[in-house]
């Protein structure tokens, strides 16, 4: 298997709640979908984030949809929004709350050397906003590993 990842599915219990967070409140656009049934965005980098019902999600993926309690959707993932500056990061969770996001994490100096905090979408989903002073965030959006200089 290659070494990469290219989408991320969320499962969310009311898909037009989430398009309405991810397009209205953060001005996401729509890249393709079926109405009502699932939504996918283009991301920056060329990677895909998509929307699809819990229920749907669990049976697609057979698992059964007691074990994926709804409402605690903290399962030991986050998904990670990376900017330039730490004053990006301020102005990114202030957008992100003003749009109906849930402050878990207000942004702080963090022990790794950067500055992030977090924030849940309506679902719960957990979504840390961070500057890394270690990693170089390219003009298209993409991380990398290389340090900036």
């Amino acid at each position: 298997m290659e070494q990469r990842m290219t989408m991320v599915t969320l499962g969310v219990r009311d898909l037009a709640r989430a398009q309405k967070f991810y397009e209205e409140g953060l001005g996401w656009t729509l890249s393709d979908g079926v109405e009502g049934q699932v939504a996918f965005y283009q991301l920056a980098g060329g990677g895909l984030l998509g929307l699809y019902g819990l229920e749907a999600l669990a049976e697609d993926a057979a698992v059964p949809l007691a074990e994926l309690k709804p409402g605690q959707n903290f399962g030991g993932m986050t998904l990670a929004h990376n900017v330039a500056s730490p004053e990006a990061v301020d102005a990114t969770m202030k957008e992100v709350v003003a749009a109906g996001a849930t402050l878990m994490k207000p942004a702080e100096k963090v022990f790794w050397g950067g500055y992030s905090g977090y924030f849940a979408d309506p679902d719960g989903h957990l979504w840390e906003v961070a500057y890394n002073p270690f990693w170089t965030l390219n003009d298209d959006g993409s991380v990398s590993l290389e340090p900036p200089e």
